[in-house]
């Protein structure tokens, strides 16, 4: 699915960039072009997604597909909040380097000065490391599998950094090569909290958020809070038939960020024109990662330098639990895509 979800916002960003933008509107053409992408989720019972087209500081086309709930019959629209799994990564790394702006940590600071509770491996691990996914600290879900939890059981933060502390290796010398581990984030929204004396959902909402106007927008640290019109994940069982996807997890950083396509539209608006931040994070945000004697990741902090045709290409997408949501966007021709979607496919 996620190579799916790739190819799909590739293919959907070429249409748009060849046929369909011209100054701020989005042909009839094209427009259609995205609604026939989707016919096959656009009915009341199938899941589906919201899709949003971003144009220099302007949302041009917005649209739900399928069903939030299927239970209750409630459609897919614009405005629907959707679990954005490690899209949230590039939100946890943003406010890491908003703190280094206001010189709070250092990038090279090894993570134990923030982190007195993390083991002593004999190697110094730097907050640099954990953004590039070059620590060599194992993945959270693989830690907690083998520790006999389910990914559909309750998962709190508590409870991973339990299992953290409790790590008495590392998978590879830090800085030597590069496994993308969701630990990293977890760690990361620790850090933020030791600096900052908040959690990543309070610092994000008063740095972040409110400053751009996104105001649907948090990061999700209860499972149990109800969240007023949002998607659920489902996954199919037969032809047409679905079961729920169940997610109950209290853990931010690497992910739980709660949005919709009208906030998402403001945060890619935020890379071409930076009102949070400056031109400076936002390169570095999307620096891939280069470690020495092995080839240039295609990675950067929370998002993918995209291969493809169109240049600055930069794709932010992942998966967690049936919930599939990418973003994408494109710097030097001022306008991107968001997407999210709740099916697994």
């Amino acid at each position: 699915m996620r190579r799916y979800t790739k190819h799909l916002l590739t293919f959907m960003l070429l249409g748009v960039a060849v046929n369909g933008l011209t100054g701020q509107t989005l042909s009839r053409e094209t427009s259609d072009k995205i609604d026939s992408l989707f016919s096959q989720w656009s009915n009341t019972s199938s899941p589906g997604c919201a899709v949003g087209v971003v144009r220099n500081d302007s949302l041009i086309f917005s649209k739900g597909y399928g069903m939030a709930n299927l239970e209750y019959g409630v459609p897919n629209t614009p405005e629907t909040i959707f679990d954005m799994a490690s899209v949230s990564k590039q939100f946890t790394a943003y406010s890491v380097l908003l703190l280094e702006k206001q010189k709070k940590l250092n990038l090279e600071d090894d993570i134990h000065q923030y982190l007195s509770w993390f083991p002593d491996l004999k190697e110094k691990i730097t907050i640099r490391n954990l953004l590039n996914h070059t620590s060599g600290i194992r993945d959270q879900w693989e830690l907690l599998a083998i520790a006999g939890t389910r990914l559909d059981d309750v998962i709190t933060q508590e409870q991973i950094i339990k299992i953290l502390s409790k790590q008495q290796a590392l998978n590879f010398k830090p800085g030597t090569d590069w496994s993308y581990s969701n630990s990293n984030y977890t760690l990361l929204a620790e850090i933020i909290r030791s600096v900052s004396g908040q959690t990543l959902r309070q610092f994000t909402d008063s740095a972040i958020f409110k400053p751009l106007g996104m105001n649907q927008t948090h990061f999700h640290d209860d499972y149990t809070e109800i969240v007023p019109n949002r998607s659920y994940s489902y996954v199919p069982t037969k032809k047409d038939h679905y079961s729920k996807a169940v997610l109950s997890i209290s853990d931010v950083g690497p992910t739980s960020l709660f949005t919709n396509i009208d906030d998402m539209s403001k945060w890619i608006v935020n890379f071409y024109n930076p009102t949070v931040g400056t031109r400076e994070e936002i390169r570095e945000l999307t620096e891939p990662v280069i470690v020495e004697g092995l080839k240039r990741r295609n990675y950067a902090k929370g998002m993918c330098p995209t291969a493809c045709t169109v240049s600055g290409g930069i794709n932010m997408g992942e998966w967690m639990q049936a919930t599939r949501p990418s973003s994408a966007f494109f710097q030097t021709r001022r306008w991107g895509l968001s997407s999210s979607v709740t099916r697994a496919m």
